[in-house]
């Protein structure tokens, strides 16, 4: 596979720093010509990010970057462009490494590369499968860890860290000797999607230069056939972090109405349990049921359908114990014919898949993965906030009149 023309950029990420690490002294090893640009957050208390840029042997330029409104990361967004323009301009970068801070989330900085003109060529997060579970229970705030990109930063390590996950194609794992197979089975049910693509601490001693078989045997002066080396195919993580992205599309599958979330799986004492109903949720009886449903699993995601409000998507994301609601917009259900020409194609694909005579799109349509998840309990638990056949049979009049128990969560 052979590096596309101009400036290719692969963003790389992850909160485990040392697999990232290691992903990103890969690709330098593995492709000549290449340059990691990295932005380091830690010092924005001082009122500066600073900016280096490196190859296989070493800082070529720093410089700082100020901060914008008090934002690490609006700082980034800023200088990062013009960084990667200079490199593109300058020549002889063959490949963009951007690496990025530990709480970076790479949906951002892959929109705001490609809206600026750049070619974003791959996105990779880099994973120890052995740290997965405990940062996906880790409910602390970024700023508590010193994580935080900005002074009203109010993420948490767990969602951060399941947003990094999800939203990259290529995941770069660690070989880690703490992994076992559980832990192996939960990143695989997490993303089952992705291309997991394994990295060691051995790296190359010559790297790659370009895709390409072994050349012919030419003759020798002494008559030997002796056989002449080309140069080698580009190793599985760089043809990885070349082989294209799609923003668009990325995005797309990261929306509650069309996201591609896990299947349902059970092996090695992990599981994943996707429940799916046509029934709307009882407001109040869900709102009870929050605390044990958020914590009835390690990751849990989807869409939601309450009685009260009828044309709202809701979206769940849970993690780390918390929970986050929010309204995505309105069910196409309840659109007019005429607004459904604004909707994105592949959401009304992803509607047409699954519509329903009665209520079209909407639905309930959860995804829980937990080792040691408790199956059975878990759908009693969620069937019992659905409406009853008596309140269902009342109609969608009856059920706008039941108690608004979202609203102070919505802050509406």
């Amino acid at each position: 596979m052979a590096v596309p023309p101009g400036l290719p950029v692969v963003i790389v990420g992850g909160l485990h720093a040392d697999a990232r690490r290691a992903a990103v002294a890969r690709l330098l090893a593995d492709v000549p010509g290449s340059v990691v640009l990295h932005h380091d957050l830690a010092t924005a208390a001082a009122g500066t990010v600073v900016r280096t840029i490196r190859d296989a042997s070493g800082i070529l330029d720093a410089g700082e970057a100020p901060l914008v409104n008090d934002c690490a990361c609006c700082a980034l967004r800023e200088d990062l462009v013009p960084e990667l323009e200079r490199l593109r301009d300058t020549g002889g970068t063959r490949l963009a490494v951007v690496e990025l801070w530990d709480s970076v989330e790479p949906k951002a900085m892959a929109e705001v590369v490609t809206a600026g003109g750049l070619t974003v060529t791959g996105v990779i997060t880099a994973v120890d499968p052995a740290l997965v579970l405990p940062y996906l229970g880790n409910g602390d705030d970024l700023a508590d860890g010193g994580l935080a990109a900005a002074a009203t930063d109010q993420r948490t390590v767990a969602d951060t860290f399941a947003r990094q996950l999800e939203y990259a194609p290529v995941l770069a794992v660690a070989d880690s000797p703490e992994a076992d197979d559980e832990d192996r089975e939960l990143l695989a049910q997490l993303h089952p999607t992705a291309r997991q693509v394994r990295i060691g601490q051995d790296l190359p001693a010559e790297p790659a230069e370009a895709a390409g078989p072994i050349a012919p045997a030419q003759p020798s002066g002494d008559g030997l056939t002796v056989p002449t080396p080309r140069r080698r195919a580009l190793s599985p993580l760089a043809q990885a972090a070349l082989a294209g992205f799609d923003v668009e599309a990325a995005a797309a599958a990261q929306h509650p109405a069309c996201a591609l979330l896990p299947a349902e799986a059970d092996a090695h004492g992990v599981s994943t349990l996707v429940w799916s109903m046509r029934r709307p949720f009882h407001p109040e009886r869900l709102y009870a049921a929050l605390e044990d449903l958020t914590c009835a699993a390690a990751r849990s995601r989807g869409r939601f359908w309450l009685a009260d409000k009828p044309d709202t998507l809701f979206h769940w994301d849970a993690a780390g114990g918390a929970l986050c609601v929010e309204s995505t917009g309105p069910w196409l259900a309840s659109l007019p014919d005429a607004a459904w020409d604004m909707v994105p194609p592949v959401r009304r694909a992803a509607a047409a898949l699954d519509w329903h005579p009665e209520h079209g799109d909407r639905c309930q349509h959860l995804v829980f993965t937990s080792p040691g998840l408790d199956r059975d309990g878990l759908e009693r638990l969620l069937e019992s906030c659905l409406l009853t056949d008596a309140e269902y049979a009342a109609g969608p009049d009856a059920w706008q009149r039941l108690p608004h128990a979202f609203d102070t969560l919505l802050e509406v």
